[in-house]
Protein backbone atom coordinates (compact mmCIF):
# COMPACT_ATOMS: atom_id res chain seq x y z
CA UNK A 1 0.00 0.00 0.00
CA UNK A 2 2.59 2.40 1.17
CA UNK A 3 4.58 1.71 -2.85
CA UNK A 4 0.86 2.49 -5.02
CA UNK A 5 0.80 5.51 -2.28
CA UNK A 6 3.98 6.47 -3.12
CA UNK A 7 3.67 6.14 -6.84
CA UNK A 8 0.07 7.82 -7.11
CA UNK A 9 1.82 10.87 -5.34
CA UNK A 10 4.57 10.77 -7.88
CA UNK A 11 2.12 10.53 -10.75
CA UNK A 12 0.19 13.25 -9.25
CA UNK A 13 2.95 15.37 -8.87
CA UNK A 14 4.29 14.68 -12.31
CA UNK A 15 0.79 15.36 -13.86
CA UNK A 16 0.68 18.67 -11.63
CA UNK A 17 4.12 19.55 -13.35
CA UNK A 18 3.07 19.14 -16.68
CA UNK A 19 -0.10 21.05 -16.14
CA UNK A 20 1.79 24.21 -15.07
CA UNK A 21 4.26 23.77 -18.11
CA UNK A 22 1.61 22.93 -20.56
CA UNK A 23 -0.42 26.26 -19.10
CA UNK A 24 2.95 28.40 -19.01
CA UNK A 25 2.81 27.18 -22.60
CA UNK A 26 -0.38 28.53 -23.71
CA UNK A 27 0.04 31.59 -21.52
CA UNK A 28 3.11 32.21 -23.43
CA UNK A 29 2.00 31.03 -26.74
CA UNK A 30 -1.53 33.29 -26.22
CA UNK A 31 0.62 36.52 -25.78
CA UNK A 32 2.67 36.30 -28.45
CA UNK A 33 -0.22 35.49 -31.18
CA UNK A 34 -1.98 38.49 -28.93
CA UNK A 35 1.37 40.95 -29.47
CA UNK A 36 1.60 39.46 -33.57
CA UNK A 37 -2.14 40.07 -34.23
CA UNK A 38 -1.41 43.33 -32.88
CA UNK A 39 1.63 44.21 -34.79
CA UNK A 40 -0.28 42.68 -37.77
CA UNK A 41 -3.50 44.93 -37.02
CA UNK A 42 -0.95 48.22 -36.55
CA UNK A 43 0.82 47.41 -40.27
CA UNK A 44 -2.36 46.98 -41.76
CA UNK A 45 -3.93 49.81 -40.06
CA UNK A 46 -1.09 51.69 -41.19
CA UNK A 47 -0.82 50.07 -44.48
CA UNK A 48 -4.64 51.07 -44.76
CA UNK A 49 -3.89 54.51 -43.81
CA UNK A 50 -1.26 54.79 -46.08
CA UNK A 51 -2.80 54.24 -49.18
CA UNK A 52 -5.57 56.38 -48.00
CA UNK A 53 -2.56 59.19 -47.83
CA UNK A 54 -1.34 58.05 -51.02
CA UNK A 55 -4.80 58.35 -52.68
CA UNK A 56 -5.72 61.89 -51.26
CA UNK A 57 -2.10 63.04 -52.31
CA UNK A 58 -3.03 61.94 -55.57
CA UNK A 59 -6.38 64.09 -55.85
CA UNK A 60 -4.74 67.20 -54.73
CA UNK A 61 -1.42 66.79 -56.83
CA UNK A 62 -2.03 69.21 -60.17
CA UNK A 63 -2.87 66.73 -63.18
CA UNK A 64 -0.20 67.32 -66.08
CA UNK A 65 0.24 70.72 -67.50
CA UNK A 66 1.09 74.55 -66.52
CA UNK A 67 -1.15 76.45 -64.76
CA UNK A 68 -2.67 76.48 -61.19
CA UNK A 69 -4.77 74.20 -59.73
CA UNK A 70 -6.88 75.69 -57.76
CA UNK A 71 -8.83 73.95 -54.56
CA UNK A 72 -12.52 75.30 -53.44
CA UNK A 73 -15.76 74.22 -51.99
CA UNK A 74 -19.28 75.45 -52.60
CA UNK A 75 -21.79 75.15 -50.49
CA UNK A 76 -25.89 74.77 -51.66
CA UNK A 77 -29.60 73.45 -51.44
CA UNK A 78 -27.72 70.23 -52.28
CA UNK A 79 -24.46 70.40 -49.29
CA UNK A 80 -21.09 71.22 -50.07
CA UNK A 81 -19.00 70.35 -52.94
CA UNK A 82 -15.13 70.62 -53.43
CA UNK A 83 -14.29 71.69 -56.60
CA UNK A 84 -10.62 72.53 -58.63
CA UNK A 85 -10.50 75.15 -60.94
CA UNK A 86 -7.53 75.25 -64.11
CA UNK A 87 -6.31 78.96 -64.35
CA UNK A 88 -3.35 78.70 -67.03
CA UNK A 89 -0.07 80.67 -65.94
CA UNK A 90 1.34 83.82 -67.30
CA UNK A 91 -2.17 85.09 -68.43
CA UNK A 92 -1.32 88.35 -67.83
CA UNK A 93 -4.84 89.67 -67.96
CA UNK A 94 -6.13 93.40 -69.19
CA UNK A 95 -8.01 95.47 -66.82
CA UNK A 96 -11.45 94.59 -66.26
CA UNK A 97 -10.66 91.09 -68.72
CA UNK A 98 -12.88 88.17 -67.56
CA UNK A 99 -12.29 84.63 -69.34
CA UNK A 100 -14.28 81.94 -70.44
CA UNK A 101 -15.45 79.52 -68.09
CA UNK A 102 -15.57 75.32 -69.06
CA UNK A 103 -17.73 73.40 -66.51
CA UNK A 104 -16.48 69.97 -66.55
CA UNK A 105 -18.73 67.22 -64.88
CA UNK A 106 -16.90 63.58 -64.40
CA UNK A 107 -18.78 60.26 -64.75
CA UNK A 108 -19.12 57.53 -62.42
CA UNK A 109 -16.25 56.32 -60.36
CA UNK A 110 -13.96 59.37 -60.95
CA UNK A 111 -12.91 62.46 -59.80
CA UNK A 112 -12.32 65.88 -61.26
CA UNK A 113 -8.53 65.47 -61.50
CA UNK A 114 -8.98 61.77 -63.52
CA UNK A 115 -11.38 63.99 -65.98
CA UNK A 116 -9.06 66.77 -66.14
CA UNK A 117 -6.26 63.98 -67.08
CA UNK A 118 -8.37 61.78 -69.09
CA UNK A 119 -9.74 64.81 -71.26
CA UNK A 120 -6.36 67.12 -71.33
CA UNK A 121 -8.93 70.04 -71.41
CA UNK A 122 -6.33 72.06 -69.31
CA UNK A 123 -3.81 71.78 -72.68
CA UNK A 124 -6.95 73.66 -74.93
CA UNK A 125 -7.26 75.86 -71.79
CA UNK A 126 -3.55 76.89 -71.67
CA UNK A 127 -3.49 77.43 -75.48
CA UNK A 128 -7.01 79.17 -75.93
CA UNK A 129 -6.61 81.40 -72.21
CA UNK A 130 -10.16 79.85 -70.55
CA UNK A 131 -10.87 78.50 -67.21
CA UNK A 132 -11.80 74.78 -66.27
CA UNK A 133 -14.04 73.87 -63.21
CA UNK A 134 -13.74 70.77 -62.04
CA UNK A 135 -17.06 70.02 -59.53
CA UNK A 136 -16.63 66.95 -57.28
CA UNK A 137 -19.23 64.75 -56.37
CA UNK A 138 -19.17 63.85 -52.53
CA UNK A 139 -18.82 59.72 -51.59
CA UNK A 140 -21.56 60.67 -49.41
CA UNK A 141 -23.72 61.60 -51.17
CA UNK A 142 -23.70 59.08 -53.66
CA UNK A 143 -20.88 55.92 -53.11
CA UNK A 144 -19.96 55.36 -56.57
CA UNK A 145 -19.14 59.65 -57.02
CA UNK A 146 -22.24 59.30 -59.73
CA UNK A 147 -23.74 62.43 -60.10
CA UNK A 148 -27.76 63.07 -59.39
CA UNK A 149 -29.45 63.77 -62.75
CA UNK A 150 -32.25 61.02 -62.16
CA UNK A 151 -34.22 61.75 -58.62
CA UNK A 152 -36.27 65.16 -60.44
CA UNK A 153 -39.43 64.20 -59.09
CA UNK A 154 -38.13 63.86 -55.18
CA UNK A 155 -36.08 67.23 -55.99
CA UNK A 156 -33.01 66.19 -55.23
CA UNK A 157 -31.26 66.34 -58.52
CA UNK A 158 -32.56 69.94 -58.48
CA UNK A 159 -31.08 70.51 -55.17
CA UNK A 160 -27.84 69.00 -56.62
CA UNK A 161 -27.58 71.68 -59.44
CA UNK A 162 -28.02 74.35 -57.39
CA UNK A 163 -25.24 73.39 -55.53
CA UNK A 164 -23.13 73.19 -58.57
CA UNK A 165 -24.01 76.65 -59.89
CA UNK A 166 -23.16 77.94 -56.91
CA UNK A 167 -20.13 76.89 -57.41
CA UNK A 168 -20.00 78.61 -60.66
CA UNK A 169 -21.30 82.18 -59.31
CA UNK A 170 -18.01 81.19 -56.54
CA UNK A 171 -15.37 80.68 -59.49
CA UNK A 172 -17.23 83.78 -61.38
CA UNK A 173 -16.68 86.20 -58.55
CA UNK A 174 -13.30 85.06 -57.42
CA UNK A 175 -11.30 84.24 -60.55
CA UNK A 176 -12.67 86.64 -63.25
CA UNK A 177 -15.20 84.30 -65.30
CA UNK A 178 -17.05 85.29 -67.63
CA UNK A 179 -20.62 85.23 -66.45
CA UNK A 180 -22.05 85.81 -70.33
CA UNK A 181 -19.04 82.97 -71.58
CA UNK A 182 -19.84 79.33 -69.70
CA UNK A 183 -20.48 76.54 -70.87
CA UNK A 184 -20.58 72.41 -69.44
CA UNK A 185 -19.76 69.37 -70.29
CA UNK A 186 -20.02 66.13 -68.74
CA UNK A 187 -19.12 62.33 -69.63
CA UNK A 188 -22.23 59.76 -68.65
CA UNK A 189 -23.56 60.98 -65.43
CA UNK A 190 -21.95 64.11 -65.27
CA UNK A 191 -23.59 64.38 -69.03
CA UNK A 192 -26.86 63.90 -67.61
CA UNK A 193 -26.16 66.71 -65.05
CA UNK A 194 -24.76 69.09 -67.41
CA UNK A 195 -28.37 68.98 -69.64
CA UNK A 196 -29.94 69.38 -65.96
CA UNK A 197 -28.45 72.24 -65.53
CA UNK A 198 -28.93 73.93 -68.76
CA UNK A 199 -32.58 73.02 -68.63
CA UNK A 200 -32.88 74.58 -65.07
CA UNK A 201 -30.65 77.27 -65.63
CA UNK A 202 -30.63 78.08 -69.53
CA UNK A 203 -29.74 81.92 -69.65
CA UNK A 204 -26.67 80.85 -67.57
CA UNK A 205 -24.72 78.72 -69.93
CA UNK A 206 -23.59 79.53 -73.89
CA UNK A 207 -23.43 75.51 -75.02
CA UNK A 208 -24.21 72.50 -73.37
CA UNK A 209 -22.05 68.91 -74.17
CA UNK A 210 -23.22 65.23 -73.35
CA UNK A 211 -20.81 62.85 -73.78
CA UNK A 212 -22.37 59.16 -73.30
CA UNK A 213 -25.43 60.28 -71.28
CA UNK A 214 -28.95 59.91 -70.74
CA UNK A 215 -31.76 61.32 -72.60
CA UNK A 216 -32.92 64.50 -70.55
CA UNK A 217 -36.27 64.08 -69.09
CA UNK A 218 -35.58 59.71 -69.10
CA UNK A 219 -35.82 59.16 -65.80
CA UNK A 220 -37.31 60.65 -62.58
CA UNK A 221 -36.17 58.47 -60.22
CA UNK A 222 -33.51 55.50 -58.97
CA UNK A 223 -35.87 52.92 -59.83
CA UNK A 224 -36.25 54.55 -64.01
CA UNK A 225 -32.72 55.48 -63.75
CA UNK A 226 -31.00 51.71 -64.79
CA UNK A 227 -34.07 51.73 -67.60
CA UNK A 228 -33.55 55.21 -68.62
CA UNK A 229 -29.61 54.11 -69.13
CA UNK A 230 -30.47 51.03 -71.29
CA UNK A 231 -32.74 53.48 -73.35
CA UNK A 232 -36.02 53.01 -72.36
CA UNK A 233 -38.56 55.75 -71.34
CA UNK A 234 -37.75 58.13 -73.89
CA UNK A 235 -40.62 57.87 -76.79
CA UNK A 236 -40.96 60.96 -78.71
CA UNK A 237 -42.40 63.83 -77.33
CA UNK A 238 -44.82 66.33 -78.34
CA UNK A 239 -43.03 69.65 -77.88
CA UNK A 240 -45.91 71.02 -75.20
CA UNK A 241 -44.49 68.06 -73.15
CA UNK A 242 -40.70 68.68 -73.28
CA UNK A 243 -40.68 71.60 -71.04
CA UNK A 244 -42.20 69.32 -68.21
CA UNK A 245 -39.88 66.38 -68.86
CA UNK A 246 -37.12 68.37 -68.70
CA UNK A 247 -37.83 70.08 -66.24
CA UNK A 248 -36.92 73.45 -67.65
CA UNK A 249 -37.13 76.56 -65.92
CA UNK A 250 -37.28 78.80 -68.70
CA UNK A 251 -39.10 79.01 -71.58
CA UNK A 252 -38.37 76.09 -74.29
CA UNK A 253 -36.68 78.84 -77.06
CA UNK A 254 -34.32 79.72 -74.59
CA UNK A 255 -32.22 76.43 -74.60
CA UNK A 256 -28.74 77.08 -75.41
CA UNK A 257 -27.01 74.90 -78.15
CA UNK A 258 -26.36 70.83 -77.27
CA UNK A 259 -23.09 68.65 -78.73
CA UNK A 260 -23.98 65.19 -78.65
CA UNK A 261 -21.33 62.44 -78.50
CA UNK A 262 -22.24 59.04 -77.87
CA UNK A 263 -20.41 55.51 -79.10
CA UNK A 264 -22.87 52.55 -80.90
CA UNK A 265 -20.52 50.07 -78.98
CA UNK A 266 -21.85 51.66 -74.92
CA UNK A 267 -23.10 49.09 -72.98
CA UNK A 268 -23.47 51.05 -70.09
CA UNK A 269 -25.70 53.83 -71.24
CA UNK A 270 -27.64 52.46 -74.52
CA UNK A 271 -26.58 54.74 -77.83
CA UNK A 272 -30.05 55.11 -78.54
CA UNK A 273 -30.18 57.93 -76.29
CA UNK A 274 -28.22 60.13 -78.09
CA UNK A 275 -30.93 60.09 -81.10
CA UNK A 276 -33.69 60.47 -78.38
CA UNK A 277 -31.58 63.60 -76.38
CA UNK A 278 -31.20 65.93 -79.98
CA UNK A 279 -35.13 64.65 -80.84
CA UNK A 280 -36.11 65.98 -77.64
CA UNK A 281 -33.61 69.15 -77.85
CA UNK A 282 -34.99 69.73 -81.21
CA UNK A 283 -38.41 69.63 -80.34
CA UNK A 284 -38.10 72.09 -77.49
CA UNK A 285 -36.20 74.60 -79.84
CA UNK A 286 -37.90 73.63 -83.09
CA UNK A 287 -35.21 72.61 -84.61
CA UNK A 288 -35.34 70.09 -87.44
CA UNK A 289 -32.40 68.03 -89.02
CA UNK A 290 -30.39 68.24 -91.93
CA UNK A 291 -28.65 65.56 -94.01
CA UNK A 292 -26.14 63.48 -92.48
CA UNK A 293 -22.83 63.16 -92.72
CA UNK A 294 -20.06 60.70 -92.37
CA UNK A 295 -16.31 62.05 -91.16
CA UNK A 296 -13.16 60.62 -90.27
CA UNK A 297 -9.68 61.84 -89.27
CA UNK A 298 -7.00 59.58 -90.13
CA UNK A 299 -7.28 56.35 -88.83
CA UNK A 300 -9.68 57.65 -86.01
CA UNK A 301 -13.20 55.79 -85.23
CA UNK A 302 -15.50 57.57 -88.07
CA UNK A 303 -18.63 59.42 -86.99
CA UNK A 304 -21.96 60.26 -88.24
CA UNK A 305 -22.79 64.01 -87.63
CA UNK A 306 -26.01 65.42 -87.84
CA UNK A 307 -27.03 68.88 -87.59
CA UNK A 308 -30.55 70.25 -86.06
CA UNK A 309 -31.32 73.82 -87.06
CA UNK A 310 -33.64 76.58 -87.03
CA UNK A 311 -33.53 79.71 -89.36
CA UNK A 312 -29.97 78.15 -89.89
CA UNK A 313 -29.05 78.12 -86.90
CA UNK A 314 -27.73 75.06 -85.55
CA UNK A 315 -29.65 73.98 -81.99
CA UNK A 316 -28.16 70.78 -81.74
CA UNK A 317 -24.82 68.62 -83.05
CA UNK A 318 -25.12 64.83 -82.92
CA UNK A 319 -21.89 62.89 -83.21
CA UNK A 320 -22.33 59.10 -83.09
CA UNK A 321 -19.30 57.23 -83.17
CA UNK A 322 -18.34 54.11 -84.70
CA UNK A 323 -16.35 51.69 -82.50
CA UNK A 324 -16.62 53.48 -79.47
CA UNK A 325 -18.04 52.31 -76.15
CA UNK A 326 -18.40 53.75 -72.72
CA UNK A 327 -15.51 56.42 -73.39
CA UNK A 328 -13.98 59.84 -73.73
CA UNK A 329 -13.72 60.05 -77.29
CA UNK A 330 -9.49 60.86 -77.96
CA UNK A 331 -8.60 61.08 -74.66
CA UNK A 332 -5.61 59.98 -72.97
CA UNK A 333 -4.42 56.65 -73.71
CA UNK A 334 -4.39 53.76 -70.53
CA UNK A 335 -7.03 55.55 -68.62
CA UNK A 336 -10.04 54.58 -67.74
CA UNK A 337 -12.93 55.32 -69.34
CA UNK A 338 -10.85 56.82 -72.09
CA UNK A 339 -10.49 55.65 -75.85
CA UNK A 340 -7.53 57.31 -77.69
CA UNK A 341 -8.97 55.84 -80.60
CA UNK A 342 -11.45 57.93 -81.38
CA UNK A 343 -12.19 61.30 -82.66
CA UNK A 344 -10.89 64.62 -80.15
CA UNK A 345 -14.11 64.79 -78.41
CA UNK A 346 -12.17 67.77 -76.31
CA UNK A 347 -11.37 69.58 -79.46
CA UNK A 348 -14.70 68.74 -80.59
CA UNK A 349 -16.41 70.48 -76.76
CA UNK A 350 -14.02 73.93 -77.07
CA UNK A 351 -15.06 74.61 -80.68
CA UNK A 352 -18.48 73.94 -80.15
CA UNK A 353 -18.61 76.42 -77.06
CA UNK A 354 -16.14 78.93 -78.49
CA UNK A 355 -18.64 79.66 -81.84
CA UNK A 356 -21.33 79.78 -79.27
CA UNK A 357 -18.65 82.48 -76.83
CA UNK A 358 -18.15 84.39 -80.31
CA UNK A 359 -21.73 85.30 -80.98
CA UNK A 360 -22.04 86.68 -76.90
Amino acid sequence: MARRSSISSLTSSLTSSFTRAYQRNVRALTKAALKAGKKAAIKTGKRAVSEVQRAAVKQLKPPPGKGDWLAGMALGPGGARRYHLFRPSDLDLAPGEKLPLMVMLHGCGQTGRDFAAITRMNALATRHRFLVLYPEQDRLHHPQGCWNWYETRSGKSAAEAATLMAAVDQVCVLYAADRARVAVAGLSAGAGMAALLATHYPARFRAVVMHSGVAPGAARSSATALGAMRGRHVPPMPVTAVGKAMGAAAAMTTLPPLLILHGDRDVVVSSSNAGSAAAVWAAATGAVPAASRRLQRGRRHPMRVTDFKLRGKTSVTLCEIAGLGHAWSGGAARLAFSDPAGPDATRMAWAFAARQFARA
